[in-house]
């Protein structure tokens, strides 16, 4: 085995593989699984592959379709098209086979869906790797990539026992199901959940998701039959009736207010279908591991970083700012949809130099390297480390004034009144949303920020760099016995554009801070959010309330100010609490109750 060493962010795209191949043959099949289910896969190859040749195989598995039947004759030459970018395309002219699997209960396999990433579907994966594996064009080593769904089924598989399998991909990903999108801070992520169950219902029944673009819902007939099964359709109506008893997602999500409730009547909870339960599986696989992730994509940075530093796999990690899909910038300092950093074709190019070494060249990651990308500065660096080593944790408190500063308030006895607004929002554009995919746009957040409670410092008189995880303190009395409580950092320029940096948020219930050991490596403080660790907050008593907030990257600059904002509702996408009424909060901003912030100084 080789292992190689990374120097800066090119290296990652320096020498990817040449095309070789001209051309894609490709056919659809059913596997049968250990209980006779039957599992629909599409196997892509070079067309002018030599007789003998043996190929390493990349798995994408996917929740939203393998590929669809379009009322288009199909492309020739070419890969079948499926609801994602045309990555297949790519890598096979490079050598690579590709195999794309529907899920258990999805696309045209057969069955149905207890919950997300099951056992049972896991196990099918399994299956079809070894599968691949044994085939006379396959070289028997196997790797695995996708974005979102696909991305992390890609690290479930590393999990899977497979000894074929050797590396992959997963990009911007949950960790953690219940702090990572259904429930932030305890707070139920609705708009998210019902899109979610909506699209999945659509795809389920063979017909394509309101979230595909309005040009691919015009030339898409259906999720493609196997091959055997084109000129009937019977094997498909039988798979799509099947699917009719999938879990309803958004109803299950009712039931769940705390950690340890159940999936709707699956018997399992979000923690049994999160990443953290396959760690030591994943461990003990040594596969090589390449996540990626997003600043401003929902928890997606933080799930790289999780897996990054509680995984001893040998390990690449990059963390840009980027929309769900990898394809525009969602920098706030820069135009809407930019470009990408790095372009698309170089994010590509990365995917297929990783596997051309791993697979090909049995050449594995020296350790761990991560590449993150810094807002404001708009540059890339990277570390072996995050935290950086070179943190200072300054303290920024709440003042008079709705003032912002580094030292403790000089009042005994202070605080600020703030009616609850519930119809402050971040937008419909925000880090949840680009997860459906949609673009991911912060707009000037000044004109939302009249709505909020707002606490900004004086032009600062160098620059600062933030990475790392803000932690914000608030001693709150609120007038209702639960709430939801959002923080946001954001950078106020000269002429008072405000820019949004990140975001924290938490149930009230959840406040208690936990003494248990989380399942993971983060920089956030603790909590449990289990039942029994849950209590109503008291009315008009002053409470304690201390949360992190998403990690972040960002040059704030000379003569910029920096703003802490608090809300009560992010009304386009959590959950409203309390569900009525009016509510209103004493924040405190005293000696004896500092409400503050701490920042990830680095320098």
């Amino acid at each position: 085995m080789i292992t190689r060493t990374l120097t800066r962010m090119g290296d990652l795209f320096a020498a990817p593989p040449a095309p070789v191949h001209k051309g894609v043959k490709a056919a659809s099949q059913y596997l049968i699984m250990r209980d006779g289910t039957q599992i629909a896969v599409d196997v892509m190859l070079p067309a002018d592959l030599a007789p003998g040749a043996r190929l390493p195989v990349i798995m994408i598995m996917a929740r939203y379709w393998r590929s669809m039947e379009l009322r288009v004759p199909d492309r020739p030459n070419k890969a079948l098209i499926g609801p994602r970018e045309p990555l297949p395309d790519y890598l096979i002219p490079r050598g690579f086979a590709l195999v794309v699997v529907d899920g258990r209960g999805t696309g045209a396999s057969m069955g149905s869906v207890r919950y997300p990433w099951s056992p049972e579907e896991l196990a099918d994966y399994a299956e079809v790797a070894e599968w691949a594996a044994a085939q006379a064009w396959s070289s028997g080593k196997i790797g695995a990539c996708g974005i979102s769904y696909e991305g992390a089924t890609a690290l479930r598989l590393a999990g899977s026992a497979v000894d074929a399998v050797r590396a992959v991909v997963p990009q911007e990903i949950e960790y953690d199901i219940y702090t990572d999108i259904a429930l932030p801070g305890g707070i139920f992520n609705a708009a998210f959940i019902r899109a979610w169950h909506d699209s999945n219902t659509k795809l389920d029944s063979g017909k394509p998701s309101n979230l595909f673009p309005w040009t691919g819902r015009l030339f898409t007939k259906s999720v493609r039959p196997v091959d055997a099964d084109r000129s009937t359709r019977t094997l498909l109506a039988q798979a799509l009736a099947e699917h009719q008893a999938n879990t309803n997602v958004f109803e299950a999500m009712q039931n769940i207010t705390y950690r340890d409730d159940e999936f709707g009547s699956t018997g399992a909870t979000l923690n049994d279908f999160s990443v953290h339960a396959l760690a030591e599986h994943i461990e003990a696989s040594g596969a090589a591991l390449f996540s990626w992730g997003s600043w401003l994509d929902g928890a997606s940075a933080e799930s790289a970083l999780r897996t990054y530093n509680s995984l001893s796999n040998p390990q690449i990690a990059v963390i840009g700012a980027w929309k769900h899909e990898m394809t525009a910038h969602g920098s706030p300092f820069l135009p809407p949809n930019a470009k990408p950093n790095p372009p698309h074709g170089d994010q590509w190019g990365a995917l297929a130099q990783f596997f051309e070494q791993t697979l090909k060249q049995d050449q594995l990651p020296v350790g761990k390297t991560l590449f993150y990308y810094t807002l404001g500065a708009e540059t890339w660096k990277q570390t072996t480390e995050f935290p950086l080593p070179n943190t200072d944790m300054q303290t920024w408190y709440f003042q008079a004034d709705h003032g912002l500063a580094p030292e403790l308030p000089p009042s005994a006895s202070a605080h600020d009144d703030y009616a609850v607004d519930f119809a402050a929002t971040t937008g419909k554009l925000n880090r949840w949303n680009t997860q459906m995919a949609k673009p991911l746009v912060y707009k000037d957040r000044a004109q939302e920020d009249r709505r909020l409670l707002t606490y900004t410092s004086a032009p600062l008189d160098r620059d600062l760099e933030i990475t790392g995880y803000p932690v914000i303190t608030l001693h709150v009395a609120s007038s209702a016995d639960d709430g939801a409580f959002f923080a946001y950092l954001e950078d106020v320029d000269e002429k008072g554009v405000v820019r949004y940096l990140t975001e924290g948020e938490l149930r009230g219930i959840h406040r208690k801070l936990s003494s248990e050991a989380p399942p993971y490596v983060t920089g956030m403080p603790q909590h449990s959010f289990k039942r029994a660790d849950a209590a109503p907050m008291p009315v008009n008593q002053t409470v304690e309330l201390t949360f992190g907030l998403q990690p972040i990257s960002a040059l704030i600059r000379r003569g910029h100010c920096l703003r802490v904002a608090l809300a009560g509702a992010d009304a386009d996408t959590f959950v409203r609490i309390p569900a009525q009424g009016a509510v209103t909060w004493k924040v405190s901003r005293s000696r004896a109750l500092p409400s503050c912030i701490s920042l990830p100084v680095v320098g």
